[in-house]
Parts: structure tokens; sequence; C-alpha cells
């Protein structure tokens, strides 16, 4: 893959290039959140890449690797801002953040980001594949041929992944568990 940088460019060209498409990805993960949600998606967008230009912009080898650190990133600042969020209202009633599943087919299939969260590591710590999987479709919203190409996988593999992946979480969430 190639380099994301244009010859001897900076953050702010690979900024420039990019926002388009990391707005994309807050959009897609903003769509199933509440109207009245405070954290707006140029928000999501600008704090993501402040994270990723200060932890990780020497080691952008690719578009690909980009957008998956991205993906990353928001999930991380969405967690943080649902802790933060349910620290402050100390047991009132509230509002979690959610994120919907891809292929969803019910409004009702979305997830408590930090509920997600949780089963995201504890699904690395049993197949960290699919956990990427898992986090570049949902916090991403990367279709199944992009996450191959960011995994450099076969499409086959990320499906059936996606599929393990989607059964752990629901076994997961079943009221047995």
């Amino acid at each position: 893959m190639a380099d994301v940088r244009p010859e001897g460019g900076s953050t702010e060209e690979l900024a420039a290039i990019l926002y388009d498409e990391l707005s994309a990805i807050a959009h897609r993960l903003r769509r199933s959140e509440r109207p009245d949600h405070t954290l707006e998606t140029s928000a999501l967008v600008h704090e993501a890449f402040l994270r990723l230009a200060t932890e990780q912009a020497a080691a952008w080898q690719s578009r690909a690797y980009f957008l998956a650190a991205a993906a990353t990133t928001m999930r991380r600042v969405l967690v943080n801002y649902a802790r933060a969020r349910n620290a402050g209202k100390r047991g009132a009633n509230f509002r979690t953040t959610l994120v919907t599943m891809p292929d969803a087919t019910v409004s009702g299939d979305a997830l408590d980001v930090l509920v997600l969260d949780d089963l995201l590591d504890r699904l690395a710590g049993l197949d960290e594949r699919q956990a990427q999987v898992l986090e570049l479709r949902v916090f991403g919203g990367f279709e199944v041929d992009e996450v191959a190409g960011i995994l450099e996988v076969s499409s086959r593999t990320v499906k059936r992944d996606w599929r393990f992946a989607k059964a752990w979480v629901a076994c997961q969430l079943s009221p047995a568990n």
C-alpha cells in the first residue's frame, strides 16, 4: 500500500485529503444517535484527528491504515464521551450513546457504545482479527471488501469473521449470560 502523505506532505495536507472520508465515518456513527446528542459530527472528526495527529502521525503508512486508525480513534472518542456523560449523571435517568450494527434489520439493533466497547475488548482476547472486523464495520462503517483491503485478507475471511463476531456479540447480550 502506498504512503498516504503527498510528497513531502504534512499532517495538515493529509487531513485535507482525508477530511471527507473522516466525515463520512463520523456521519455513519452519528446516524444512530438520538437527535439531542451533544457531540456534533464535526467535533467527533476534529477530536479524532487531533488524537491521530499526536499519537500515530508517524505510523500512517497508507490510506487504509489511516482510516482504520481513525475508526479506532472515533470509537475511543465516543466511549470517553459516554463515560464522561454517565459520570456526570451518577445514576440519574439519561440516554446512552448508541451505535448501530451494519446490516441491522430494525432500529432496536442499536447497542450502547460502552457495552460494545467492553465486548470488543473481550472478543480481541479471543480473536484479534474478528474484533478488528467488528470495529471496522461498526465504528468505521466499512463494507466487507474495504475491511478485507485494510486487513489484507480475503473478503470471504472477513464475511466469516463478521458472521462469527455478530453471533458472539448476540450470544453475550442474551439474557442467559
